[in-house]
């Protein structure tokens, strides 16, 4: 269904309220990461659970979102997911110990599940594709005030204030959204969305919670290499079990027979790989700057807001750059360019000028988001309009996954760099190795991209390959 022109404006600015919150939340967290550890007298490395916990629940609760939505619509869904995200994120502020952050941190991830991904449903639901990175942008651009405004906010706050009220910003972020989503979405559902799948929910949950829990007590001392064994082991076997049966299904929970288009496959394939690497920044970077370099929160927000200051930029340009190369074009060649720019952070020293990395930070944000739009955009490219809610469930799901792996793996490398030199608390020189090492891993991302042919979503895009424009030419 293609709505009015003021629809197909509001309606991207409404789901945008809820992409602020997440924004905001998640940097504001990752730059107050040091004052909280010591507020809650723990380490920064455990303190990971707290952003850890809220992403495992997002993976585990995002398989529900679409069928939710075409079940109880999705107005109904969108508003009570602000309302739980809103609820939490109070809680989150009132914890006084690890163990009710966390707690709350989970609950405010039941709220991102069905947020986010309905958020995009509707948007989905609302525009042509022709128009749909264009939409894409007006989602992101508002969304990314949040990410913009969370350093230097939560660092000032942490500096001068408390790190508790970071999570009450998103009290009237959230009243604004479901006041908006009440007055202009629909409740719009599908007419027989079928049973829920609940065998395939419990295996998928099971997968992702062994696979999540055991690769992030991997290496910290948390649990004994037995325990971790043996979660690695229940999540693989789980996700063996639900791909042997999802293909059996006629309606499963997670369809994975999407992995048979090629721009979906690609796109989110290559999107998980891609996202592992950067998932890992917004843990490692402002820990090294504080702990590393001994900067204050707020010095160490201020510089690393810079990073979606570039990537607000990126949004303003994103159509142009995409019609012009299509979408293959920019995504193997941005993603070696991204990758550059995050493995140049691993040569950041304490004397290096504040300036020279608010700019390194500012550029390397701009062609990150280029490279997010591009593979977002892409992946509902060749969805059947019947798909389009399974979709947004297994591409936010493995979004999800890949941003909680990328916390997890920056971590781990960090831990092994720490036990390596002996030390239990990071220095300057131990923080490179884990940068390197995610580094790598973004570029591999390439490998998905490749082989999409040279007009993969011209139909969004409106790119036109060479070849293409000499056929219409030819007599």
């Amino acid at each position: 269904m293609v709505a009015s022109k003021f629809s197909q404006n509001i309606v991207p600015l409404i789901i945008a309220c809820a992409l602020f919150m997440e924004n905001l939340d998640g940097s504001v967290i990752a730059t107050a990461l040091p004052a909280i550890a010591r507020s809650l007298n723990t380490s920064p490395i455990h303190l990971n659970l707290a952003i850890t916990s809220y992403m495992f629940s997002l993976a585990v609760f995002i398989p529900l979102s679409g069928w939710v939505a075409d079940r109880l619509g999705a107005r109904m869904v969108f508003c009570a997911a602000i309302a739980i995200f809103m609820i939490s994120s109070a809680g989150c502020g009132l914890s006084q110990n690890l163990s009710e952050l966390v707690v709350f941190r989970m609950f405010q991830g039941l709220g991102g599940a069905m947020m986010v991904p309905v958020g995009r449903l509707v948007l989905l639901r609302t525009v042509s594709k022709a128009n749909l990175v264009g939409a894409m942008a007006w989602v992101t651009v508002p969304a990314l005030i949040g990410p913009v405004l969370g350093p230097p906010v939560g660092g000032f706050i942490v500096t001068y204030w408390s790190w508790h009220w970071i999570f009450f910003l998103n009290l009237p972020i959230g009243l604004l959204g479901i006041t908006l989503t009440a007055l202009y979405i629909g409740n719009m559902r599908e007419e027989d969305p079928g049973s829920l799948d609940l065998r395939g929910f419990f295996l998928m949950a099971a997968a992702l919670a062994g696979l999540v829990c055991g690769f992030e007590a991997v290496g910290r001392d948390v649990l004994s290499s037995s325990i971790v064994v043996l979660l690695l082991s229940v999540g693989a076997i789980n996700l063996g079990l639900y791909a042997r049966y999802a293909l059996r299904h006629k309606n499963p929970i997670v369809d994975i027979r999407l992995f048979q288009i090629p721009t979906f496959m690609a796109a989110t394939l290559g999107g998980l790989v891609f996202r592992i690497g950067i998932g890992a920044l917004p843990f490692l970077l402002p820990m090294m700057l504080q702990l590393g370099f001994g900067l204050s929160a707020l010095n160490s927000g201020l510089l690393t807001f810079a990073s979606a200051a570039g990537a607000l930029l990126m949004k303003l340009t994103a159509t142009r750059i995409i019609r012009k190369f299509g979408f293959r074009r920019v995504l193997v060649v941005n993603t070696y360019i991204a990758s550059i720019y995050l493995l140049g952070i691993a040569f950041f020293q304490p004397a290096t000028s504040h300036l020279f990395i608010l700019f390194f930070l500012l550029t390397g944000g701009f062609f990150r988001s280029l490279q997010f739009t591009s593979m977002n955009t892409l992946t509902y490219a060749d969805i059947p309009p019947g798909l389009m809610s399974k979709a947004t469930t297994l591409a936010s799901m493995l979004q999800q996954l890949s941003l909680s792996l990328g916390v997890g793996m920056g971590a781990l490398l960090l831990n092994f760099t720490m036990r390596w030199h002996g030390v239990t608390h990071p220095g300057p020189g131990d923080f490179w190795p884990a940068i390197l090492g995610v580094s790598i891993i973004s570029s591999l991302s390439v490998f998905f991209f490749l082989p999409l042919s040279s007009n993969a979503g011209a139909e969004i895009s409106g790119y036109a390959p060479p070849e293409t424009e000499v056929k219409r030419t030819d007599p």
